[in-house]
């Protein structure tokens, strides 16, 4: 039989290989057409059983990125969703009937309905490189895994490792997936085929009937511990009026088995009532537009720097050199003196150690960072970034060196989060080659870099950062030079209405509880105290313009009060962690004077052209600020009549 998207192959040792190959697409994904020819696959074996049927996939890119997004969003009512949703229930339900033994060869990414076909399947072989990962990553969307992973997983890996999967949308690479026993083996590509086939006709017996007893009960009568256990721990981290989905998959686990499709429709925590639901719409709508910035390095998508050289060993330079490091880049980093570079180094070995998780790697990594005092990296470097404090003569007179000395095709860019690039450049021999890429702080958590194209910068030097910036798998916003860019400029009114409120006798801990119920990741006074206060008094004159910085500010920063930095601000700091008192009752309306500020800076920033529309405003502030993600971002939010 010939089909579109698959193709299957018999062996003369009586093993088939379901090859998934999606038509027209650079990812394999599951739509209609496609889980309609796995039906056709699974009818064909049916009628001639192999001893084995092993899934792989014939893209480099990795194995299966889910199911098709776009067929899901056009599915607009819960009835269309239904049918969704039943076509890979019904599908992976037979998948997992079969007699013969079956074997998910998992090379690459494995998501959401990848994940399922792979958790349908008898054998899981994962292939030991970095970009293996399984997830079911559906609650980032609104939705829950509807096609047998709430069923499957907790059954194979038990409750509490799924339900943490399950509930944060966590990747989960190779070596992690074989020890917590989602995959059967860990193997190198060089043997991954003969190990599947070696796997599905071994007649060993599938994870699930290992389970540990103690796992047993817990996916049966301790179900309802480990259910509420789980709902206090999401409720620390989501309101359910905001983000329903969480408490959609713990509920159907517990009280449905895992089939989204039992739920009464008339339940708040029902397929219909997710698919009608603004958080849904929301966060798929922020799923496109963190696609819409993965493209924008397309332009420049063969430029493939391996050397990058920082000149500034701060927390931002050196936490930016650590990143690209563990990227895969070779950096080096220069600064006055090996003294002053020492405390980067530290911090990035412990950095390696914690994300690799094996040694023997945390010291390769550790090997391509080299200490560079005199700078004599800048010759080879094929990218080039300035961050050291914010000065601009200071700036000027470093670029003027590196400028020289820099190879005439290296990327020279400025991490300046407050200057202007047009004030930096002003002094180059050839000002088009600066551009600037600002990272925020946490460089490691933070998933957004602004890419400043000043007023003549190149266009080929912005989409080489913006190819960069992928390369070190971040997301790139394009904006134009103006003071604080986009996200700083936003965030400073906001601040500065917060420490208004301080003067005005509301606590700190009232403010910040304010704005955590609304659903950011921090309230504006913790943020201005992780921020540094100073950094704060500079922003506020910079970007807000206020002629009288808030009386509070100013005094804690005469006393040398600066935040989290000098262990204490408008907290005190103790082991990282603001030390807060019960804040009294939060007024109704204080969110929305807290938003208020934002919201109008966003507006004018889009009106003034400084980022390119109110999609990648939005897109910029939740990536850059952690700006609630259920609201789909401040200009959708302004749009949407609920402030």
């Amino acid at each position: 039989m010939s089909y579109k998207h698959w193709k299957l192959e018999r062996e003369a040792d009586g093993v088939a290989w379901a090859i998934l190959d999606t038509a027209d697409s650079s990812t394999n994904t599951l739509g209609a057409a496609v889980m309609d020819e796995l039906n056709l696959i699974l009818d064909e074996c049916e009628k001639n059983p192999p001893k084995g049927l092993i899934f792989k996939s014939a893209k480099e890119v990795g194995f299966i990125a889910g199911a098709n997004i776009e067929e899901f969003t056009s599915a607009d009512t819960p009835e269309k969703a239904r049918v969704i949703i039943q076509r890979g229930w019904d599908a992976y339900n037979r998948l997992a009937a079969v007699s013969y033994p079956t074997l998910a060869l998992v090379r690459g990414h494995c998501m959401g309905g990848g994940t399922e076909l792979a958790l349908a399947c008898r054998y899981r072989i994962a292939v030991d490189e970095p970009g293996t990962r399984f997830a079911l990553p559906e609650v980032m969307l609104g939705i829950v895994p509807g096609w047998g992973g709430m069923l499957r997983l907790p059954q194979i890996v038990g409750p509490a490792a799924a339900l943490d999967m399950m509930l944060t949308g966590k990747n989960i690479d190779a070596k992690r997936a074989r020890k917590m026993g989602l995959a059967d083996e860990c193997v190198p590509p060089r043997v991954m085929e003969n190990a599947a086939r070696m796997r599905v006709l071994s007649g060993k017996p599938p994870r699930q009937s290992l389970l540990p007893f103690m796992q047993k009960l817990m996916n049966g009568p301790l179900k309802g511990v480990v259910a509420n256990g789980a709902r206090k721990q999401v409720a620390k981290r989501a309101r359910q009026e905001h983000y329903p989905a969480p408490y959609a998959i713990i509920d159907q686990w517990q009280n449905y088995d895992g089939n989204t499709l039992a739920v009464p429709a008339s339940e708040p925590t029902s397929l219909a009532a997710l698919v009608k639901h603004s958080t849904t719409r929301n966060l798929i709508r922020v799923f496109f537009l963190q696609d819409r910035l993965k493209g924008f390095c397309k332009d420049a998508k063969d430029f493939a720097p391996r050397h990058v050289h920082v000149v500034g060993a701060g927390v931002m330079g050196g936490d930016i050199a650590a990143w690209c490091v563990l990227r895969g880049m070779t950096v080096t980093l220069q600064d006055q003196s090996v003294e002053r570079i020492a405390p980067a180094v530290g911090r990035a070995a412990k950095f390696f150690e914690k994300k690799l998780r094996d040694k023997k790697l945390a010291r390769f990594a550790l090997d391509r960072l080299i200490a560079d005092p005199r700078g004599d990296g800048v010759r080879q470097a094929d990218v080039v970034i300035e961050a050291i404090f914010e000065n601009l003569e200071a700036k000027q007179a470093l670029f003027a060196d590196l400028e020289a000395r820099a190879r005439p095709d290296a990327l020279l860019a400025s991490n300046t989060s407050s200057l202007k690039l047009s004030d930096i450049a002003a002094k180059f021999r050839d000002p088009s080659r600066l551009v600037g890429i600002h990272f925020f702080n946490p460089v490691m958590m933070m998933p957004l870099v602004e890419v400043v194209a000043g007023a003549v910068t190149a266009p080929d030097a912005a989409q080489k950062a913006a190819a960069f910036v992928r390369r070190v798998d971040k997301l790139p916003l394009p904006v134009k030079d103006a003071p604080g860019f986009l996200v700083n400029a936003v965030l400073a009114p906001y601040m500065n209405e917060a420490m208004q409120c301080v003067d005005e006798g509301i606590a700190p801990e009232t403010i910040d509880a304010a704005m955590v119920a609304f659903g950011m990741p921090m309230g504006p006074i913790e943020l201005a105290d992780t921020v540094g206060l100073d950094v704060a008094v500079a922003a506020g004159r910079q970007l807000v313009g206020e002629a009288d910085p808030p009386r509070k500010l100013v005094e804690l920063v005469s006393a040398g009060h600066l935040g989290k930095k000098s262990g204490r601000g408008f907290y005190h700091w103790l082991d990282g962690k603001a030390q807060k008192t019960a804040g009294a009752s939060v007024p109704a309306d204080l969110a929305q004077r807290l938003l208020k500020p934002l919201l109008a800076a966003t507006q004018r920033l889009v009106r003034d052209g400084v980022v390119a529309d109110a999609e990648l405003a939005d897109a910029g502030v939740i990536f850059g600020t952690g700006f609630a993600p259920y609201t789909g971002g401040p200009m959708n939010y302004s749009n949407s009549g609920e402030n």
